[in-house]
């Protein structure tokens, strides 16, 4: 099968699918568009305008979610659990982790003070909630890498840059968060979802978008 991957180089709901692409070992052209101005042809395959988009023998699937049930249903090995009961309770998670970078969106997009530290306070509640659940490790459930991993795993990457300056998401007293996140981190598929100039690029866009969390980067402002 033809698999390509329309895909935007900061998305983190396209790192998803790249993690479970590379986790299947399948072979896949990644095609990065720029959502600012946006191909003709992209809006045909992509009705909401967001990527990532799957193009599977030129037939698109759109929604991470959607994507990487669809691989788990063609391609070995199965990053799903085969109880349906776990299996449920897995996809919840997995939405969890989009209410995650919701949190994390209002973090670097808040204007004032008083704005981004509620951000900051619901931000540790939601990693805070993850704490009685995530396993034994080193993943999520266990020893299996599941699809809850791979939508954590862009979660996570962020924090790499808000940590750098003195912004700690995650309370010290999350054992188990803490753990689980290193052990993402060094999972090569979670490693190379993006490019090397990542970093840089995040930390423009949040530049770009000037509020708290930019000053705190630019060194105008502080964490008291």
């Amino acid at each position: 099968m033809d698999l390509k991957l329309i895909s935007h180089p900061l998305c983190p709901y396209v790192q998803r699918a790249v993690i479970a692409l590379e986790e299947k070992g399948a072979p896949y052209e990644r095609i990065d568009i720029d959502l600012a101005d946006k191909p003709a042809w992209f809006k045909a395959v992509s009705p909401l305008g967001k990527t990532p988009v799957l193009l599977a023998d030129g037939q698109p699937v759109f929604e991470s979610a959607v994507i990487c049930e669809y691989l788990d249903d063609i391609l070995a090995p199965r990053l799903h659990p085969q109880d349906d009961l776990v299996r449920a309770r897995h996809r919840g998670w997995i939405e969890y982790a989009s209410s995650v970078l919701s949190t994390i969106g209002g973090l670097y997009s808040a204007q004032d003070k008083a704005a981004f530290e509620a951000a900051l306070g619901l931000l540790r509640e939601r990693f805070a909630a993850l704490e009685p659940v995530v396993g034994e490790g080193p993943y999520f459930a266990g020893a299996d890498f599941s699809l809850v991993d791979a939508a954590f795993g862009p979660v996570f990457r962020y924090l790499d840059l808000f940590d750098a300056h003195g912004v700690h998401c995650v309370p010290q007293a999350l054992v188990k968060v803490t753990a689980w996140r290193r052990a993402l981190a060094e999972r090569p598929s979670v490693a190379g979802a993006v490019a090397a100039d990542y970093p840089e690029r995040l930390r423009d866009f949040v530049l770009r978008r000037g509020g708290v969390l930019a000053r705190i980067l630019a060194g105008e402002a502080a964490l008291a």
